[in-house]
């Protein structure tokens, strides 16, 4: 966060449009971000595979309509009060969420933008336009005072459609939405209370935002919001390790697993289940995953980490070799045997063994596995005693076992012991949301490892990288983040160059929206043909400007559907002007 400070914004310093430059008291432009423009950078389209994104956290629209419809059923179901705290605590995450996000992406943002961001955020999610009437910030002091007039609120439309005009405020989820989001960056809680409401037949909704200290008496403002259970909140001057609304997790050597994703965070309920107990664990995914990394992960917080973890590559072991490695050798046993040396297991007793791409052992090799995990004894090449060893044993594979035990490359048995416990590591391209996070995990780790001052990324990498395949998963985006590191000038932005080589730009498809709002698709790599060409074709020499814009105007009412409202919409006309144009061209 900005250094903090004192700010007053007054309504004739605001400009009526979300977007505008806010102005201070010397009335000279803000250029700070974040604005408009850079927040909308932010919300990515994937149409391809369903998803939306806004920044690392997935988003989703819906008709007014059907929340109206939900609105409608809670209150009906559950009581006014009980679907007005239900709807007042949604609002408050999500206003808190918005909040994480400006805090993580615009961390040094001058301090009345990053303030001004939950409005343009709120307008940019469809759900109200916010204007300024004034605010004073001070974090220093615990100061806040603001106030706003909302205007097109969705809640009081269906509010409104459902039940009339009545003498209560209906914007509920909004409240919710403006206390979550001041409450995260100032570190206290705010309260937002709504003195006029459309849905109280005013023509405007006002709401005014205090400290719950200068307030006073807000028992009524806590009962709705359920406090004890919404307001953990901490202050700027924290640092704590891992994203809040993320899950975190430790490897033990510095090195962090993070994410948002829903299938990341059930890999990760997953592991800590299954860590106090004995219990073998399989872990499958694609190369790169993190499999090495959960395994060490569920070692740390089990009751072994006081043990030893050892870790080996079956894939990089020689075939001739795998059972010295594993069981050990007694001195003599062959030639160049001359000491004896304990094996992977007994190095490992009391503690946890990782075998890492178990799918690659030979059947012989599978076989004296399979025996050391039964009878929990292994024995040396050349030696003549059971040597008895407590192991936790964890294995990974990157191939389907169950194929290769049909297949017969692998032993049924032995694959039956290994899949007690099995947890799938999803691919990086199906777990889209955390490659932000990622991305800002990995810059951390790279700067302060090399060295190097940068600023971030540049918003077309970050939609590049958001819509690449990602083949070597994170391990790729790791390589690809510390080649960036090291590529880009001291103190600037990581951009393409700096991370993609020329073959990897081009895979896949990501829609982006623009600062106009315009959904944007990468540039072709062929220059298209003018407009002229298009209309007309290639080859003419004039064109009847009359004929093409009756077939404009026709092609816009066929799409809407003979709504002639939502035709002039889609071609930037009053309704007036599009019925004059039809008139004239017959």
């Amino acid at each position: 966060m900005p250094k903090p400070s004192s700010s007053r914004v007054s309504l004739a310093e605001v400009s009526r449009s979300t977007g505008a430059l806010m102005r201070r008291g010397d009335a000279a432009a803000v250029q700070d971000r974040p604005q408009l423009s850079d927040i909308t950078e932010c919300l990515f389209f994937s149409p391809g595979d369903g998803r939306i994104w806004l920044n690392d956290q997935r988003m989703v629209l819906m008709h007014t309509r059907s929340l109206g419809t939900l609105r409608r059923e809670l209150i009906d179901t559950l009581g006014l009060e009980r679907a007005r705290g239900l709807l007042t605590r949604t609002g408050y995450q999500s206003g808190e969420r918005d909040a994480q996000l400006v805090r993580e992406r615009w961390p040094d943002g001058d301090m009345t933008s990053v303030f001004m961001a939950g409005t343009r955020l709120h307008a940019l999610e469809g759900v109200v336009k916010v204007e300024p009437v004034e605010f004073e910030i001070d974090p220093a002091r615990g100061h806040y005072h603001g106030e706003f007039i909302w205007h097109h609120s969705t809640e009081d439309d269906e509010h409104i459609s459902a039940y009339g005009v009545g003498t209560e405020p209906a914007c509920w989820m909004q409240l919710g939405y403006a206390m979550g989001y001041v409450t995260g960056m100032m570190g206290c809680l705010v309260v937002f209370r709504e003195v006029e409401c459309r849905s109280m037949g005013s023509s405007i909704c006002r709401v005014i935002g205090k400290t719950a200290q200068a307030w006073g008496d807000v028992s009524e403002d806590l009962r709705h919001l359920n406090a004890q259970d919404f307001l953990a909140t901490r202050s700027h001057g924290s640092a704590p390790r891992a994203v809040l609304g993320s899950t975190a997790l430790a490897d033990g050597r510095g090195d962090e697993m993070v994410g948002v994703s829903s299938a990341f965070k059930a890999a990760c309920h997953m592991l800590t289940r299954v860590a106090s107990t004995r219990a073998t664990v399989l872990f499958t995914g694609e190369s790169g995953v993190g499999k090495e990394m959960f395994a060490s992960t569920l070692h740390r917080i089990s009751p072994r980490r006081d043990q030893p973890f050892v870790a080996i590559n079956c894939a990089a072991i020689p075939e001739t070799l795998v059972e010295s490695e594993l069981f050990g050798v007694e001195r003599g046993a062959f030639t160049g045997a001359s000491a004896s040396r304990p094996g992977r297991f007994e190095r490992a007793d009391g503690g946890t063994l990782f075998l890492d791409e178990i799918g690659t052992l030979s059947l012989v090799s599978q076989g004296k596995l399979l025996r050391a995990l039964q009878q929990g004894e292994i024995e040396r090449v050349g030696g003549t005693r059971a040597i008895p060893v407590d192991v936790r044993v964890v294995a990974a594979t990157n191939v389907d076992l169950r194929a290769e035990v049909q297949a017969g490359r692998f032993r049924e048995d032995l694959f039956y012991r290994l899949d007690v416990y099995p947890i799938h590591l999803p691919p990086l391209r199906e777990r889209r949301e955390d490659i932000p996070l990622l991305l800002s995990h990995f810059l951390h780790v790279y700067a302060q490892r090399h060295g190097r001052q940068l600023s971030g990324y540049a918003p077309r990498a970050v939609r590049a990288l958001m819509a690449y395949g990602f083949p070597g998963n994170i391990r790729e985006l790791q390589n690809m983040v510390e080649r960036g590191v090291i590529s880009a000038d001291e103190g600037g932005v990581i951009d393409l160059p700096h991370l993609l080589r020329k073959e990897q730009l081009g895979e896949g498809t990501l829609l982006a929206l623009g600062a106009h709002g315009a959904l944007a698709e990468p540039a072709p790599a062929e220059p298209a043909a003018g407009l002229f060409e298009r209309v007309a074709g290639p080859q003419a020499d004039s064109i009847d400007l009359a004929a093409v814009e009756r077939q404009l105007l026709a092609e816009a009412v066929a799409r809407c559907e003979g709504n002639l409202s939502a035709a002039a919409r889609l071609l930037g006309l009053s309704r007036a002007q599009l019925a004059y144009r039809l008139r004239r061209g017959g």
